[in-house]
Protein backbone atom coordinates (compact mmCIF):
# COMPACT_ATOMS: atom_id res chain seq x y z
CA UNK A 1 0.00 0.00 0.00
CA UNK A 2 2.89 2.37 0.76
CA UNK A 3 4.42 1.69 -2.62
CA UNK A 4 1.06 2.46 -4.20
CA UNK A 5 0.88 5.80 -2.42
CA UNK A 6 4.40 6.72 -3.47
CA UNK A 7 3.67 5.74 -7.05
CA UNK A 8 0.43 7.71 -7.00
CA UNK A 9 2.27 10.78 -5.71
CA UNK A 10 4.84 10.50 -8.45
CA UNK A 11 2.13 10.15 -11.01
CA UNK A 12 0.49 13.27 -9.69
CA UNK A 13 3.74 15.20 -10.08
CA UNK A 14 4.12 13.92 -13.60
CA UNK A 15 0.55 14.89 -14.33
CA UNK A 16 1.23 18.46 -13.26
CA UNK A 17 4.35 18.62 -15.41
CA UNK A 18 3.08 16.90 -18.57
CA UNK A 19 -0.62 17.69 -18.62
CA UNK A 20 -0.93 21.20 -17.29
CA UNK A 21 -4.14 21.83 -19.18
CA UNK A 22 -5.86 18.58 -18.06
CA UNK A 23 -8.56 18.63 -15.42
CA UNK A 24 -8.12 14.94 -14.35
CA UNK A 25 -5.45 12.21 -14.62
CA UNK A 26 -6.08 8.46 -14.99
CA UNK A 27 -3.57 6.32 -13.10
CA UNK A 28 -3.16 2.66 -14.11
CA UNK A 29 -1.60 0.15 -11.64
CA UNK A 30 -0.41 -2.84 -13.63
CA UNK A 31 0.83 -6.21 -12.25
CA UNK A 32 2.21 -8.65 -14.83
CA UNK A 33 2.34 -12.46 -14.54
CA UNK A 34 5.71 -12.33 -12.74
CA UNK A 35 4.31 -9.97 -10.06
CA UNK A 36 6.16 -6.87 -11.28
CA UNK A 37 4.26 -3.64 -10.51
CA UNK A 38 4.08 -0.78 -12.99
CA UNK A 39 2.41 2.59 -12.57
CA UNK A 40 1.29 4.19 -15.83
CA UNK A 41 -0.12 7.63 -16.46
CA UNK A 42 -3.14 7.71 -18.83
CA UNK A 43 -1.89 4.49 -20.51
CA UNK A 44 -3.85 1.23 -19.87
CA UNK A 45 -1.98 -1.89 -18.72
CA UNK A 46 -0.67 -4.41 -21.27
CA UNK A 47 -2.85 -7.31 -22.21
CA UNK A 48 -2.61 -10.15 -19.69
CA UNK A 49 -1.61 -7.87 -16.79
CA UNK A 50 -3.77 -7.20 -13.79
CA UNK A 51 -4.99 -3.62 -14.02
CA UNK A 52 -6.24 -1.22 -11.38
CA UNK A 53 -7.52 2.13 -12.63
CA UNK A 54 -7.94 5.33 -10.62
CA UNK A 55 -8.98 8.82 -11.73
CA UNK A 56 -7.36 11.70 -9.88
CA UNK A 57 -8.59 15.30 -10.06
CA UNK A 58 -5.82 17.77 -10.71
CA UNK A 59 -6.21 21.45 -9.98
CA UNK A 60 -5.61 23.81 -12.83
CA UNK A 61 -2.09 25.23 -12.79
CA UNK A 62 -1.79 28.61 -11.24
CA UNK A 63 -0.76 31.14 -13.80
CA UNK A 64 2.30 33.00 -12.89
CA UNK A 65 1.54 36.58 -12.13
CA UNK A 66 3.40 38.81 -14.48
CA UNK A 67 5.35 41.36 -12.60
CA UNK A 68 5.45 44.65 -14.41
CA UNK A 69 8.97 45.89 -14.78
CA UNK A 70 9.80 48.78 -12.61
CA UNK A 71 9.97 51.81 -14.85
CA UNK A 72 13.30 53.41 -15.01
CA UNK A 73 13.39 56.59 -12.99
CA UNK A 74 14.73 59.43 -15.01
CA UNK A 75 17.41 61.38 -13.22
CA UNK A 76 16.06 64.53 -11.69
CA UNK A 77 17.43 67.48 -13.55
CA UNK A 78 17.63 70.72 -11.66
CA UNK A 79 15.87 73.40 -13.72
CA UNK A 80 18.07 76.13 -14.95
CA UNK A 81 17.63 79.41 -13.15
CA UNK A 82 16.39 81.93 -15.71
CA UNK A 83 18.15 85.20 -16.07
CA UNK A 84 16.56 88.01 -14.12
CA UNK A 85 13.98 89.87 -16.12
CA UNK A 86 12.06 92.80 -14.73
CA UNK A 87 8.43 91.97 -14.26
CA UNK A 88 6.00 93.80 -16.47
CA UNK A 89 3.82 96.15 -14.44
CA UNK A 90 0.49 94.57 -13.60
CA UNK A 91 -2.39 96.04 -15.47
CA UNK A 92 -4.41 98.32 -13.25
CA UNK A 93 -8.11 97.96 -13.54
CA UNK A 94 -9.72 101.27 -14.36
CA UNK A 95 -12.47 102.20 -11.96
CA UNK A 96 -15.89 102.75 -13.39
CA UNK A 97 -15.82 106.11 -15.12
CA UNK A 98 -18.23 108.89 -14.21
CA UNK A 99 -20.15 111.04 -16.66
CA UNK A 100 -18.46 114.32 -17.56
CA UNK A 101 -19.28 117.38 -15.45
CA UNK A 102 -21.92 119.84 -16.64
CA UNK A 103 -20.92 122.25 -19.38
CA UNK A 104 -22.46 125.55 -20.45
CA UNK A 105 -22.58 127.36 -23.75
CA UNK A 106 -22.25 131.06 -23.07
CA UNK A 107 -22.62 134.25 -25.11
CA UNK A 108 -20.94 137.53 -24.24
CA UNK A 109 -22.38 141.03 -24.62
CA UNK A 110 -20.60 141.39 -27.99
CA UNK A 111 -22.00 138.05 -29.22
CA UNK A 112 -18.85 136.00 -28.71
CA UNK A 113 -19.68 132.39 -27.88
CA UNK A 114 -17.64 130.00 -25.78
CA UNK A 115 -17.97 126.86 -23.64
CA UNK A 116 -17.41 126.90 -19.90
CA UNK A 117 -18.12 124.77 -16.86
CA UNK A 118 -19.46 127.66 -14.76
CA UNK A 119 -23.16 128.50 -15.01
CA UNK A 120 -22.64 132.10 -13.86
CA UNK A 121 -19.23 133.41 -14.95
CA UNK A 122 -17.92 136.70 -13.55
CA UNK A 123 -19.45 139.89 -14.95
CA UNK A 124 -17.75 141.66 -17.79
CA UNK A 125 -17.32 145.38 -18.32
CA UNK A 126 -19.10 146.35 -21.52
CA UNK A 127 -17.81 149.72 -22.75
CA UNK A 128 -20.25 152.61 -23.03
CA UNK A 129 -20.14 155.36 -25.55
CA UNK A 130 -19.29 158.65 -23.86
CA UNK A 131 -19.30 162.23 -25.01
CA UNK A 132 -17.22 165.09 -23.83
CA UNK A 133 -18.07 168.69 -23.22
CA UNK A 134 -19.85 170.10 -26.20
CA UNK A 135 -20.73 166.60 -27.47
CA UNK A 136 -17.22 165.62 -28.49
CA UNK A 137 -16.45 161.90 -28.75
CA UNK A 138 -13.22 159.98 -28.80
CA UNK A 139 -10.32 160.06 -26.39
CA UNK A 140 -11.29 163.39 -25.02
CA UNK A 141 -14.69 162.12 -24.00
CA UNK A 142 -13.30 159.72 -21.39
CA UNK A 143 -14.25 156.04 -20.98
CA UNK A 144 -16.96 154.20 -19.15
CA UNK A 145 -18.28 150.64 -19.04
CA UNK A 146 -21.22 148.74 -17.78
CA UNK A 147 -20.99 145.45 -15.89
CA UNK A 148 -22.93 142.76 -17.74
CA UNK A 149 -23.33 139.02 -17.31
CA UNK A 150 -22.76 136.41 -19.98
CA UNK A 151 -25.83 134.48 -20.99
CA UNK A 152 -25.23 130.73 -20.42
CA UNK A 153 -27.37 127.68 -21.17
CA UNK A 154 -26.51 124.09 -20.13
CA UNK A 155 -25.29 121.69 -22.80
CA UNK A 156 -27.57 118.65 -23.27
CA UNK A 157 -26.38 115.51 -21.50
CA UNK A 158 -26.03 113.53 -24.73
CA UNK A 159 -23.81 116.28 -26.18
CA UNK A 160 -21.50 116.67 -23.18
CA UNK A 161 -18.63 114.59 -24.58
CA UNK A 162 -18.56 116.56 -27.82
CA UNK A 163 -18.82 119.73 -25.77
CA UNK A 164 -15.80 118.86 -23.61
CA UNK A 165 -13.76 118.04 -26.72
CA UNK A 166 -14.64 121.43 -28.15
CA UNK A 167 -13.76 123.00 -24.80
CA UNK A 168 -10.32 121.39 -25.00
CA UNK A 169 -9.78 122.75 -28.51
CA UNK A 170 -10.74 126.22 -27.32
CA UNK A 171 -8.30 126.04 -24.39
CA UNK A 172 -5.50 124.83 -26.69
CA UNK A 173 -6.29 127.70 -29.08
CA UNK A 174 -6.13 130.25 -26.27
CA UNK A 175 -2.73 128.87 -25.27
CA UNK A 176 -1.39 128.72 -28.81
CA UNK A 177 -2.45 132.18 -29.85
CA UNK A 178 -1.72 133.85 -26.53
CA UNK A 179 -5.20 135.13 -25.79
CA UNK A 180 -4.37 135.26 -22.08
CA UNK A 181 -1.61 137.35 -20.56
CA UNK A 182 -0.76 134.60 -18.05
CA UNK A 183 0.65 131.69 -20.13
CA UNK A 184 1.03 129.46 -17.07
CA UNK A 185 -2.67 129.82 -16.27
CA UNK A 186 -3.52 128.96 -19.88
CA UNK A 187 -1.34 125.80 -19.69
CA UNK A 188 -3.02 124.78 -16.44
CA UNK A 189 -6.43 125.23 -18.02
CA UNK A 190 -5.50 122.99 -20.96
CA UNK A 191 -4.26 120.28 -18.56
CA UNK A 192 -7.40 120.53 -16.44
CA UNK A 193 -9.82 120.25 -19.37
CA UNK A 194 -7.82 117.41 -20.89
CA UNK A 195 -7.94 115.46 -17.59
CA UNK A 196 -11.71 115.93 -17.28
CA UNK A 197 -12.28 114.63 -20.81
CA UNK A 198 -9.86 111.70 -20.38
CA UNK A 199 -11.04 110.43 -16.99
CA UNK A 200 -14.77 110.66 -17.66
CA UNK A 201 -16.90 108.37 -19.82
CA UNK A 202 -15.90 110.60 -22.74
CA UNK A 203 -12.41 109.12 -22.52
CA UNK A 204 -13.64 105.54 -23.18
Amino acid sequence: MRRWRIAALMATVLAFAGAAAAESVVIYRCTDASGALTIQNNVPCAKGATQERRVMEVAAPVAATAVAPTPAVAPRVRPAVPAFEPEAPASIEIAERLPPPPLFECRTWDDRRYLGDVASPPERCAPLQTTGIGGATGMGAGAACELVSDQCTPVAEEALCDGWRRRLLEAEGDLRFGRFENRTAAQDEVARVEQVARESTCGG
